[in-house]
C-alpha cells in the first residue's frame, strides 16, 4: 500500500467521524427537541458535549488528507475539488460561530432549569431555526461534497451539489422550527 493510499483511507476514516459526531449530533438535538423535562433533556446535552471533538478532529483529518491527495493525484484547479473546500469552510465556520453559541444557551438553559418539566427557555433554543439550519445544512454539505468526490463533476455541477445540499438542509430546518399546531408563536419567541 503507497502513501496515497493509505491518505485515501485516512481520508474516509476523517470522512466517517464527520458522519459519526453529525449523527450523535443529530439524534441529541432532535431528543432535546422533543425532551419534556430536565431528566430527559440533561442526557442529551451531555452527549452533545462529549461528541464536539468529532468535528475538528475530522475536519482537520479531512483538510490534511484532502490536500495531500490534491498534490499528488489532482491540481488545485479542479472545479469539484475547489468547490469542496468552500463547502468545508461552509461547515467548518457555520458550526461554531452559528450553532457553537445557541448550543451552550441550551445546554445552559437546561442545565439551569434543573429536574421537572422543562420551562419555555429550553424549549424555545430547542427549536432555534439557526441552530437548525447549521444541524441540517452542515449535513447537506458535506452529502453534497461526497457526491462531488465520487462523480467528479465540473464546476456548474458542483456548484449545484452544493446549492441542493444546502438547501435541502434548509428546507428540513424550516420544516422542523415550525411551531407545533396549536401554538403558533413557540418557535418565534
Amino acid at each position: 500500500m503507497d502513501a496515497s493510499h493509505i491518505a485515501l483511507s485516512l481520508h474516509l476514516l476523517s470522512l466517517l467521524v464527520l458522519a459519526g459526531g453529525i449523527v450523535a449530533f443529530g439524534l441529541s438535538f432532535w431528543r432535546l427537541r422533543s425532551a419534556q423535562s430536565g431528566e430527559q433533556a440533561v442526557p442529551w446535552v451531555r452527549l452533545i458535549e462529549r461528541a464536539g471533538w468529532a468535528f475538528p478532529v475530522s475536519i482537520l483529518g479531512l483538510v490534511a488528507t484532502g490536500a495531500y491527495l490534491t498534490a499528488h493525484s489532482w491540481t488545485w484547479s479542479t472545479a469539484w475539488i475547489d468547490v469542496s473546500i468552500a463547502g468545508l469552510i461552509v461547515v467548518t465556520l457555520q458550526g461554531p460561530l452559528l450553532g457553537g453559541p445557541r448550543t451552550t444557551a441550551l445546554a445552559e438553559a437546561v442545565d439551569a432549569n434543573g429536574p421537572g418539566a422543562l420551562g419555555e427557555r429550553p424549549r424555545r433554543l430547542a427549536r432555534d431555526p439557526v441552530l437548525w439550519l447549521v444541524l441540517l445544512a452542515n449535513p447537506g454539505v458535506v452529502l453534497a461534497i461526497v457526491w462531488c468526490m465520487s462523480a467528479k463533476p465540473g464546476m456548474a455541477g458542483s456548484l449545484a451539489a452544493l446549492i441542493l445540499g444546502y438547501a435541502a438542509g434548509a428546507i428540513a430546518a424550516f420544516a422542523v422550527t415550525r411551531p407545533p399546531a396549536g401554538r403558533p408563536d413557540e418557535a418565534r419567541r
